[in-house]
């Protein structure tokens, strides 16, 4: 049974349920955990069998609780992630957590969204009213298609909870999410699916100074690169972050979780999207997993014996935020020389930087990406750097076939596709340098097929910019450097033919008379 705790206004003469109730569900606008387990009837009707939340919604609720506890970080924006398997209760406590932030907060504003329409509308808004129906304070709310509103007239506008579609190209909704001095909930319902310029426009809602700020992002881990990703990435020092292994929480149905992890394996990407919380290896159709990238951020550089030419690979940009970047690579090592990156700088201002790291490095050949303004860097660092050959690359050329992997050739159908192929298989052993651009460069295009379906064709910078993602720059500039096959200007004293052929007619033992 629900049991009411004891309420202040009881002690009045004129208290009256409501009264002792809104005093009641008052008491708990620091204390989510304590709220769900007053104000929904476990154990009773549609809960019958359920003792409270499961463990894992308890160490939610009991997170914002502490944060709005402390008045050190009380009007800090609390950011919450959770990666999972499917079944979980992930809209469950979604629901659970926009009642309580509308019940428990007078004006609160609450905004709700997922990956796509059908999502919100068929799952998300319908698991809304349920647990809304469910509370002790059902009165307090009415609900429609798309929101929850005071029921207190005059409070329709300002105390509310917005089930809002996202667009990448129309984010007013999220642009003007403010609520000074009082409370903010968002949430992103399978936050996988949601583009990175929504999330961006989002931030724009943590600004507002003692305000509660609450940004919740919940989904299955269906893509391996995005903004959901860098909760559990580059921002997790953002987040309070955590994966969830479905099996490992109560009331799942652990037969078909262990069905799908015997079919497809442990490590499958079904596997691990599905049923362990994790991100998979490789989105359906990424050129590169990023396991493979992980991989070579963290390889030990290996001794090489030597021989091996210095190649310097250059990507091209003007405007904008793209940027040029000169990649360095020796064999099996893009890590130990530093590259460059330049934004906005003029053709001679590239051209005369990469002259003078050329007598640095000593480069054997110098291949740069003869889009843009490249044509121009090219004829200038001919004029530049002497017999150091200067080889353009046409990104949109014949491309040949390529190895992806040791005995799997590829028909690429154009010279960008080709290089990239060629990156992709000597990343299984190469080393490069461990920085979040690169890593994201490098996860972002994905790749089709050409008209006669046989070709590799790379996704477009263009089509990638639509998707919210920067153009590849730094991918694209170590890429260049598999455009030809290059052999070193000068051979090393052990591998010189003229110093081998001495050594041979030379007596040795000689030395011993």
């Amino acid at each position: 049974m629900r049991k009411r705790q004891p309420a202040k206004a009881e002690a009045a003469s004129d208290s009256t349920p409501d009264l002792m109730l809104a005093d009641d569900i008052g008491a708990f606008t620091a204390d989510p955990l304590g709220y769900v387990r007053y104000a929904f009837a476990w154990g009773e009707g549609d809960l019958a069998g359920m003792t409270g939340p499961r463990a894992w919604q308890r160490a939610v609720l009991e997170d914002i609780g502490a944060h709005l506890s402390d008045p050190a970080r009380r009007f800090t924006p609390l950011r919450l992630a959770r990666a999972s398997g499917h079944g979980i209760g992930k809209s469950a406590l979604i629901a659970m957590l926009v009642k309580w932030a509308l019940d428990t907060c007078p004006d609160a504003r609450v905004i709700v969204t997922a990956n796509t329409e059908a999502q919100l509308r068929t799952k998300t808004a319908p698991e809304l009213a349920k647990w809304s129906h469910l509370a002790l304070t059902a009165p307090w709310f009415r609900h429609s298609a798309t929101a929850m509103i005071s029921t207190i007239a005059g409070r329709e506008t300002s105390w509310r909870c917005d089930l809002v579609t996202w667009s990448e190209h129309n984010t007013e909704a999220f642009a003007g999410l403010h609520n000074l001095g009082k409370r903010i909930v968002l949430v992103f319902d399978e936050a996988s699916g949601i583009a990175d310029k929504v999330w961006e426009v989002a931030l724009g809602a943590l600004t507002d100074a003692d305000t509660e700020i609450i940004w919740l992002a919940f989904g299955n881990p269906t893509h391996a690169t995005g903004a959901f990703r860098e909760c559990f990435g580059r921002q997790r020092a953002l987040w309070r972050g955590a994966q969830i292994d479905a099996r490992d929480v109560e009331g799942t149905n652990k037969a078909y979780l262990d069905e799908l992890v015997r079919s497809f394996g442990e490590d499958s990407d079904v596997a691990r999207v599905r049923v362990r919380g994790l991100f998979p290896s490789a989105t359906a159709m990424q050129f590169i997993g990023q396991s493979v990238i992980e991989a070579a951020q963290s390889r030990a550089i290996a001794t090489l014996a030597g021989g091996e030419p210095v190649i310097f690979g250059v990507d091209c940009a003007r405007f904008g935020d793209d940027e040029s970047v000169l990649a360095i690579r020796c064999g099996s090592d893009a890590r130990s020389r530093p590259w460059l990156a330049w934004r906005g700088a003029e053709a001679m201002q590239l051209a005369g930087d990469i002259a003078l790291a050329t007598q640095k490095w000593r480069p054997d050949a110098i291949m740069v990406d003869a889009g843009n303004i490249g044509a121009a860097i090219v004829d200038r660092l001919r004029q530049l750097v002497g017999d150091v050959p200067v080889i353009e690359v046409w990104f949109g050329g014949e491309g040949r076939d390529a190895e992806l992997e040791p005995g799997v050739a590829v028909h690429t159908a154009n010279k960008r596709a080709e290089i990239w192929a060629r990156m992709r298989a000597w990343l299984r052993h190469g080393a490069i340098p461990d920085t979040a651009r690169l890593r994201d460069d490098l996860a972002g295009p994905t790749y089709g097929f050409a008209a006669d379906d046989t070709r590799i064709r790379l996704e477009r910078k263009a089509d990638m910019k639509r998707r919210g993602l920067p153009s590849p720059d730094w991918a694209d500039a170590l890429a260049c450097t598999f455009a030809e096959p290059v052999l070193p200007r000068m051979m090393p004293n052990w591998l010189d033919p003229a110093r081998v052929a001495a050594l041979r007619d030379e007596d040795r033992y000689t030395e011993l008379d």
